[in-house]
């Protein structure tokens, strides 16, 4: 009895060391789960991520990041390869059979952290232009231009090019129109110049630009291209003010719109009679 005791204190005073590293191991990765689930949720409340989105991310990496240090703790005491092995297994099954959804989630928070939009920003993407009303863990929620409401999988949304309209602070306008061959081209060239200086936002820099490119059918057609600030003005609304006046302009100095015109002949044929006798 006397040696299964003195057996027994042995082993425990060797199992001393590994229990006070296991100790340390655990105390120093739950202060770091803590500290880096802190951060990553200050990281996405200041990105305007949702506060559902942010907690429930911040929870996730502080618990990997637990599991992690509990493996490491326990290997002081015996191996865990098998376990890691059946866990591995094990994950790669539900991971098999929720792959869709778990393409969706890793695009969520990739688009949660490099931000190629915000919420409230107008937006293209996969053909659906409108603006961002939520970005989710599965899908990101948009209300296009028309009213629709429409819920894109995060997936498709990272894969897909994005055009993000809001961060274009300058956007030019590009206005193709057609005049007389009968128009003085310098008299035309000098009448839209100075009525796109009128238009709300306009931008003397870059110049503008008016350029004759092609001998029409019925006119000789150019484009007229200058910048404006869409935080005084948006591209739509510039466009409209343009041609609008320009074309009063155009009336005032005569200058012709010309429209497509079309020649019909008609020929009537004769046709002979046959006597009867």
């Amino acid at each position: 009895m006397q040696e299964f005791f003195i057996t027994l204190a042995g082993m425990f005073i060797q199992s001393v060391p590994n229990f006070m590293v296991a100790l340390l191991i655990l105390a120093t990765t739950y202060y770091l789960a803590n500290l880096s689930s802190r951060l990553l949720k200050s990281v996405l409340v200041r990105q305007n991520a949702e506060p559902g989105v942010s907690h429930l991310l911040s929870r996730i990496l502080k618990w990997v990041i637990i599991a992690f240090g509990l493996i490491a703790a326990l290997q002081r005491f015996f191996d865990v390869t098998a376990f890691l092995t059946g866990l591995g297994i094990i994950g790669f099954t539900v991971g098999f059979a929720l792959q869709n959804i778990m393409q969706n989630f890793v695009s969520g928070i990739i688009l949660l952290i490099q931000q190629p939009f915000r919420m409230g920003d107008n937006v293209s993407v996969a053909g659906n232009e409108g603006t961002v009303l939520k970005i989710g863990l599965r899908t990101t929620e948009m209300k296009t231009f028309d009213g629709r409401i429409v819920f894109l999988p995060n997936a498709e949304v990272l894969s897909q090019p994005i055009i993000n309209y809001t961060r274009a602070v300058l956007r030019r306008v590009e206005l193709p129109i057609g005049v007389s061959y009968d128009a003085n081209h310098e008299t035309v060239r000098k009448a839209i110049l100075e009525e796109i200086k009128s238009v709300p936002g306009y931008l003397g820099t870059p110049d503008p630009l008016v350029l004759f490119h092609t001998f029409g059918d019925s006119s000789i057609d150019l484009n007229v291209l200058f910048w404006v600030d869409t935080t005084i003005s948006s591209h739509i609304v510039a466009k409209d003010v343009a041609l609008t006046r320009i074309k009063q302009a155009f009336k005032r100095k005569n200058i012709e719109i010309p429209y497509p015109t079309w020649s019909v002949r008609m020929h009537e044929g004769k046709q002979g009679q046959r006597g009867s006798k």
